[in-house]
């Protein structure tokens, strides 16, 4: 942010230039209630130096997770990420690199959407993916109006066992189309197959599902997948895509539509974005896929190229024939991706997915021994995992936080009625002195 210095006279002439004659009048409009009334206690002015060396000070008191030991996950993880991802990233003709309009001038661009594509069906083992949506949430959100639109069905079932922040961003995007979400309760921590059983019918548009789910939990897949498709179901899944290193992808379950999300795929935690939604599906579904899909094509002299194979949004096409508002993607986020799966390749991605089901399983375990810790659920589990607490996890959480420990995830916050429940997760960056002195923090709540 630039210094600018405003003096008295520098202010009156732009009020006046905004035809206002004080700031009162210009904020107006707002209502009293809810403006601030307190003291604002500024200091008095500053020069620019003397600002630079106050946020300098002040900057040196900030926290990062660098400086931690987490165990936060639900959804933002704290991976490795090698420092050639940055340095690959932050070259200027990426950072400034023209939009992908006009193919003639945008080829790095195209190139780069189109390998993540690639890399990312891939991965899933799905035939098509499109060139990111904003997050998890909303390419899930997506995957539902795609199902939707493409059955003429009106009737969704989301297990409870979906992050809750993305069963509520589903609901926000259904709103006021007349698309009616149920929940699928959840049982022994995993989506209920009787209650799924018990709901769904040839009126029901699509299951959704995540895979491993937001309890760290592995799903029976397999049998929801031949639930699904037996009543005329699409089944949309939310996948971690490290767990795929070492779990069969979606495509391997006959999933339809398949989404994700790609901050662990060398993207930082960024204070909770910007993230990338991943979005892929079968090649039949294509059409209803939102944003944007670059393809591989030759010039005139043969010469291979890029260009954006579809553009199914409002900038492009009529409205009503829009298949989302959606009007870009995350390029920066999905460059991140590309160059992270790039440098890990297939044994890389195994490697860090082994070591997140080795160290969580170690602490669980760990855990359990204490006594008035259990892991209350026996079901599978792949880098996450819920511990039952002898004492509220607020109160772990915050004592463990003058350590320097972010201790997990209290559940009390979300819709499950669990009370004394935390959610911990433990990446590849978790050594075994980390985890052992996290354990042994928590002795003293025994």
């Amino acid at each position: 942010m630039p210094f600018i210095p405003n003096t008295d006279a520098d202010r009156k002439a732009m009020l006046e230039r905004i035809g206002v004659q004080n700031f009162e009048q210009l904020i107006s409009n707002i209502p009293g209630e809810i403006r601030f009334k307190g003291e604002l206690n500024l200091p008095e002015p500053l020069s620019e130096m003397e600002v630079e060396r106050e946020i300098r000070h002040k900057t040196c008191c900030n926290q990062g997770i660098s400086d931690a030991i987490s165990f936060l996950g639900g959804g933002a993880y704290d991976h490795f990420i090698p420092a050639a991802i940055n340095h690959i990233a932050s070259r200027s003709e990426f950072y400034t690199a023209y939009t992908p309009y006009q193919p003639e001038v945008s080829q790095g661009t195209l190139q780069v959407i189109y390998e993540y594509q690639s890399m990312i069906a891939e991965l899933m083992n799905m035939e098509v993916a499109n060139a990111s949506m904003y997050d998890g949430g909303s390419a899930l959100a997506e995957a539902v109006l795609m199902a939707v639109a493409e059955t003429n069905k009106t009737k969704v079932l989301v297990s409870k066992a979906v992050h809750p922040h993305y069963r509520q961003v589903i609901r926000t995007y259904c709103h006021g189309q007349k698309i009616k979400i149920n929940s699928v309760e959840i049982g022994e921590g995993v989506t209920s197959i009787l209650d799924l059983k018990s709901k769904i019918d040839n009126e029901t548009a699509a299951v959704v599902i995540q895979h491993p789910n937001f309890l760290g939990n592995l799903e029976h897949v397999y049998e929801i997948s031949e639930i699904a498709h037996h009543n005329g179901a699409l089944l949309i899944t939310s996948n971690d895509p490290i767990s795929l290193g070492l779990l069969e992808p979606p495509g391997k379950y006959d999933v339809d539509i398949a989404t994700g999300e790609g901050q662990c795929l060398g993207n930082s935690l960024n204070f909770g974005g910007p993230y990338l939604g991943i979005l892929t599906s079968k090649f039949k579904f294509v059409k209803r896929m939102p944003g944007r899909i670059a393809g591989a094509t030759v010039d005139k002299n043969g010469k291979r190229g890029f260009v954006l194979t579809f553009q199914t949004r409002e900038q492009h096409i009529r409205r009503e024939k829009a298949t989302s508002n959606i009007c870009t993607n995350q390029a920066l986020n999905a460059l991140i991706a590309t160059v992270y799966l790039a440098l890990m390749g297939r044994q890389g991605i195994q490697d860090v997915a082994t070591m997140c089901l080795q160290n969580s399983h170690y602490l669980a375990e760990q855990i359990s021994k204490l006594g008035s810790f259990q892991i209350p659920f026996p079901s599978a589990f792949f880098k996450e995992f819920i511990v039952s607490t002898p004492v509220p996890p607020s109160e772990i959480i915050n004592s463990l936080m003058l350590q320097n420990i972010y201790a997990g995830i209290d559940l009390a916050q979300f819709d499950y009625g669990f009370k004394n429940y935390l959610l911990v997760a433990v990446t590849e960056k978790r050594t075994k002195e980390e985890m052992d002195a996290f354990v042994e923090t928590l002795k003293k709540f025994n």
